[in-house]
């Protein structure tokens, strides 16, 4: 019997095959190709087998829908997987190549822009790991959502054409393209008690869709991020056809290209809305159409769907996939719309991201009924029955009816839809779940109380701890035993490790050995070189007000103005985008660039430095997170739902300084308060502040140092005006001043940041904080969270997760 080739043999003769006869003389970029077409094939095998047996053995399978999944690089992740890492590590070094230099050839996928795609990465990592089948759905955009430089002080944005660079991984499904219908209207015609439905005059557009392959350990299980890519369904015409026709036929091909050109169009103006909508149906109806063709071809049946298939709607941007699913199913296959609803009801699940009115997506109802006719009527109908059945049950309360309504006021309301005919609504930490209950679900709560639940996010270990951190993995292997590899939860054994000062002595070498390789990362884009002796302080999220950047700012302004309170060297690392479209994000961003260059020209340099990082993205993530000392997250109490970067930081030995928000709230009751540094207003005590009336000049006139900082910005900053910064704090005029309170927590955060810098000091106990911070950081590991999700809303059996 014939033996398989090994990975080299693989990876040699992909190399042939892309006319390299001497290996010795090939590009960095040829090896780094030729590697990712081998693993590709060890990958695929992989996937086939576990397609064969999900037919032989049946069960349930999940579909993920999120328009956004942030990857990250796959060479160096695949290889670990798959346990080849050793083997091609060598065949470079055979060749005068290093493993890194290849790696480096990679591009990170434009396939999502923040904590939200990074989530949906991590919970398609945990389900191949544990053994669950699944698919995740998305669009393959040509750029992601842009690439970010710093010019003159300011974000500019550029296109991140990704696809030209990193589409070696995508494997092209043609055979599988669907139609996606636009437009045009619906004619209705009744024969007896059976309504026939006939859609005309629309825009047909083919979804094409191409597999990233997602494996687990050792390659045992590999399931699929489905991504769609937006092709005109009609050939251009032959040369029989006019210029005219020939020329309108390109225009109509691009346009319906545009579908997937980029993530998150700008939506400021009403053809940007369309595109965004569009975009949106384009990946529901695809994502579904797909899922049951394939459900069909492993021998399911409509019987059976709900029993076989769970669809999860991450976040509002997939909620299309109700009423698509409905249509589906009663113009299709001739369904009665109650038994419809009972299959959609049972099928679909919803995770709620935010509570911010901003992000939970309405439609205007004439875009919608002119973009997507048959979607709007059912839409139109479920909300006409479920009005019906409120008022049954509510009688004369137009209220309650009018807030829970889908359609209301000129507007679909996407949450509402999901909250109506989803099974499951979840928030994503325990303080998340509640705030929803009592504010945006609050009717829907009340009449649907078994719906509404809580999963804490989480995050791969083995990216954020393994991959990215590799010298705390070998210590943690040489301490503990390599059972946290698929058991994160056993990291808590380092706890009998916190009195050993060899091993707290070698927590300190790892991350100051880190902050060297974050500095040389830096340098190597022409940052001047970080004092890795100094204190690594990182705020690294979305720019956002609510996410208070500024009040960082602030801190930073009042150390400036009297550093004689600066006990450590301290540098301050910011990673953030700011939406093309968001001028006083943008403006912050302006702001903490001038700072860091005002800096770096006063004798303050070598004390105190700021550091924007351009162009953060995961890549740069796995260097910066081991380097961190303290993780700031310092939302206003309340307003993060969870987030993630928490947990990667903490998994990495970083102390969090932060708010009672989000997931900070499960991090204290884990790690205790002597092993974070907590400060501000409880999201109860925000409420009641707005209540009596926030004045943020109060907080301004009580606080001498915070009003010198405030001050501070009614000066040039780096040469630069940023006077109307200070306005937005305590002179907004009609508006509100300080609308996320930084003010008030201002006093608190110093403090608090005050005693962590203190704290830093007694290295062994500093040491032995980092410590506990990564024993119970497995708590927050994505494969416990997926592992509720299996158990708790998706209701797969157990035997499909290997414990």
């Amino acid at each position: 019997m014939k033996t398989k080739p090994c990975i080299s043999e693989r990876i040699e003769a992909k190399l042939r095959g892309l006319g390299v006869t001497d290996p010795g003389a090939a590009s960095a970029e040829q090896w780094y190709e030729a590697t990712a077409k081998a693993l590709l094939t060890l990958l695929s095998d992989g996937e086939r087998r576990c397609r064969e047996e999900r037919g032989r053995r049946g069960g349930r399978r999940v579909a993920y829908l999120c328009m956004e999944f942030l990857m990250g690089r796959s060479l160096l992740s695949h290889a670990d997987r798959l346990g080849v890492m050793a083997e091609i590590t060598a065949l470079f070094e055979r060749y005068g190549r290093t493993l890194r230099e290849i790696a480096d050839c990679e591009c990170d996928p434009g396939l999502g822009n923040g904590g939200l795609g990074r989530l949906a990465a991590c919970f398609l990592d945990s389900l191949s790991a544990l053994g669950y089948s699944a698919i995740g759905y998305s669009l393959c955009y040509e750029a992601g959502l842009f690439r970010q430089r710093i010019v003159d002080g300011a974000q500019v944005e550029l296109p991140d054409e990704w696809l030209a660079f990193g589409g070696v991984w995508l494997i092209p499904r043609p055979e599988k393209s669907v139609p996606v219908r636009f437009g045009g209207r619906i004619e209705e015609r009744w024969e007896g008690d059976a309504l026939h439905v006939s859609h005309l005059d629309y825009t047909e557009v083919r979804a094409v869709p191409y597999d990233m392959l997602i494996p687990g350990e050792g390659g045992e299980c590999v399931n699929v991020l489905r991504l769609f890519r937006a092709k005109d369904a009609l050939p251009l015409p032959d040369g029989t056809e006019s210029q005219e026709g020939y020329m309108r036929a390109l225009r109509e091909r691009s346009s319906a290209e545009e579908l997937t050109r980029q993530l998150y169009p700008p939506d400021n103006h009403e053809e940007g809305k369309l595109l965004r909508l569009s975009q949106q149906y384009f990946l529901v109806s695809a994502a579904l159409q797909d899922l049951l063709a394939d459900h069909f071809a492993e021998g399911g049946t409509l019987a059976d769907l709900p029993d076989r298939v769970a669809v999860h709607i991450n976040d509002t941007h997939p909620a299309l996939a109700i009423p698509e699913l409905m249509r589906l199913l009663l113009d299709v296959y001739s369904y009665p719309w109650e038994e419809a609803f009972s299959v959609v009801g049972r099928m679909m699940s919803y995770t709620n991201h935010t509570v911010l009115p901003e992000a939970l997506e309405c439609w205007q109802t004439d875009i919608f009924r002119l973009k997507l006719p048959r979607i709007y009527a059912i839409t139109e109908e479920m909300n006409r029955r479920f009005t019906e059945d409120l008022w049954r049950r509510h009688p004369g309360d137009w209220g309650r009816i009018s807030r829970m309504s889908v359609i209301a006021y000129g507007q679909v309301r996407m949450a509402h839809l999901c909250a109506l005919a989803a099974h499951t609504v979840n928030g994503v930490s325990r303080l998340h779940g509640e705030i929803l209950k009592e504010t945006v679900f609050y009717d829907f709560a009340s009449d649907m109380p078994k719906k509404f639940t809580s999963i804490t996010n989480g995050v791969t270990h083995r990216r954020w701890l393994m991959g990215a951190n590799p010298a705390l993995a070998d210590l943690l292997d040489g301490t503990i035993g390599d059972g946290y590899r698929r058991a994160p939860t056993r990291l808590k054994e380092l706890l009998n490790y916190a009195k050993d000062e060899v091993v707290l002595d070698r927590l300190l070498a790892i991350k100051r050995q880190n902050k060297v390789a974050f500095s040389d990362f830096l340098a190597a884009r022409s940052y001047r070189p970080l004092d890795p002796d100094s204190v690594f302080d990182v705020q690294i999220k979305r720019m956002h007000e609510y996410k208070r950047q500024l009040l960082n700012v602030l801190k930073i302004l009042s150390l400036m103005n009297d550093p004689r309170e600066l006990v450590r060297p301290v540098t301050f690392l910011f990673g953030a985008k700011a939406a093309p479209g968001y001028y006083m994000a943008k403006e912050f961003i302006r702001l903490i660039v001038a700072l860091g260059e005002e800096l770096e020209a006063s004798p303050l340099r070598d004390v105190l430095r700021v550091v924007f990082c351009e162009e953060y993205n995961v890549s740069m993530a796995e260097v910066l997170i081991p380097a961190a000392d303290i993780s700031e997250q310092i939302s206003l109490a309340g307003k993060e739902a969870s987030g993630t970067g928490c947990m990667k930081l903490m998994m990495n030995g970083a102390v969090t300084l932060g708010t009672l928000d989000g997931a900070n709230v499960e991090i204290l009751e884990a790690v205790g308060k002597e092993n974070m540094y907590v400060f501000g207003l409880e999201s109860h005590e925000v409420g009641e502040v707005w209540r009596r009336g926030y004045d943020a000049r109060a907080y301004y006139r009580a606080s001498p140092r915070l009003a010198a900082a405030v001050d501070r910005l009614y000066k040039p900053i780096a040469g630069r005006d940023f006077s109307h910064i200070g306005d937005y704090l305590i002179s907004a005029g009609g508006a509100v001043s300080d609308p996320y309170m930084c003010l008030v927590d201002f006093e608190s955060y110093r403090t608090t940041f005050d005693r962590a810098i203190a704290g830093l000091g007694d290295r062994r106990a500093a040491a032995r904080r980092s410590l506990v911070n990564i024993a119970h950081s497995g708590r927050f590991s994505a494969d416990n969270s997926i592992r509720e999700y299996a158990e708790r809303i998706w209701h797969l059996a157990d035997a499909e997760a290997p414990r």
